[in-house]
């Protein structure tokens, strides 16, 4: 069971619901931090790390004895990561994004591959909670790789929660991609209504299954809500906008242990998802029905 903490922009709440959600479900737990410029779950969970290793893309390196500057090289790379000189082969490593499609297309085998870092994956436990956090290094521009690097430990037997990067970008796609299913989390303001739209457009792309959660309702206005219903969303829950929240928030403590009226909220959208979880394998293999298992 693999399901991801989304969102259209950041600031909605989306780590907060991804973490305490981690501590309200009823089978062992994997929480993946993908926001891996900005990884924050260890801020919550502090988890101790037991391993940590590095994780990079390929990237061309040339033999210029070899190299007779044809150009195939640059001429299919998408990225102007190559450039072809009068004198030699340039190649830009921080634009190359690990295709090796120049590797394959030269015709004098010039072109070989050796790793680049750009980042780490680290491997910790936070109580009955595994946390596997990316660190991407300060200046590299590709997130999505070490994204990979990060989904690629997803447990098999553990329900995996994805905190995911905001926004809609290359990144947020490769952090959700093949997830059961996609939690939204927007909040009840105009801001918050673009963003989730476009949020909601981006996973239809994908396919994947989704639900809106609402944090800090009653905060703003209806349209949110509006929408929800208009386009036929699932909306799983709605947090109320509470001032304890934000100061237990600003503290870096976990809601549900620090303020203990909330773990029923996060324990309801648990089974809520679980209940979601269950209804779409049923509905995908209906022969199957005494076999479902969440």
């Amino acid at each position: 069971m693999i399901v991801a903490i989304a969102s259209g922009k950041g600031g909605t709440g989306k780590t907060t619901l991804a973490v305490n959600l981690a501590l309200s479900m009823r089978r062992p737990v994997q929480l993946l931090d993908c926001d891996v410029e900005a990884p924050n779950v260890h801020l919550f969970l502090h988890p101790e790390v037991v391993g940590s290793e590095p994780a990079g893309i390929l990237v061309p390196k040339v033999d210029g004895e070899r190299c007779t500057l044809c150009g195939d090289c640059g001429e299919l790379c998408q990225y102007n990561a190559i450039a072809i000189l009068s004198n030699g082969l340039l190649v830009f490593k921080e634009l190359c994004h690990g295709c090796g499609g120049c590797a394959r297309v030269c015709p004098e085998d010039a072109i070989r591959e050796e790793l680049r870092p750009i980042g780490v994956v680290e491997h910790g436990r936070a109580g009955d909670v595994e946390v596997v956090t990316g660190r991407l290094n300060v200046g590299e521009a590709l997130a999505p790789p070490l994204i990979r690097a990060v989904r690629a430990r997803a447990s098999r037997d553990r329900v995996v929660l994805i905190d995911a990067p905001p926004g809609t970008s290359c990144s947020m796609i490769a952090a959700i991609h093949g997830s059961d299913l996609v939690v939204l989390v927007t909040e009840p303001t105009p801001f918050g209504l673009n963003d989730l739209a476009l949020a909601v457009e981006a996973v239809r792309a994908l396919r994947l299954p989704f639900g809106v959660v609402i944090n800090r309702a009653g905060s703003g206005d209806r349209r949110v809500h509006d929408y929800c219903t208009a386009e036929g969303l699932d909306l799983l829950a709605e947090l109320p906008d509470d001032r304890r929240v934000a100061e237990s928030y600003a503290r870096g403590h976990v809601l549900v242990e620090d303020l203990h009226h909330t773990r029923p909220m996060f324990e309801a959208l648990a089974r809520r998802i679980e209940d979601r979880l269950a209804r779409d394998r049923r509905a995908a293999n209906p022969r199957d029905v005494a076999c479902v298992r969440v």
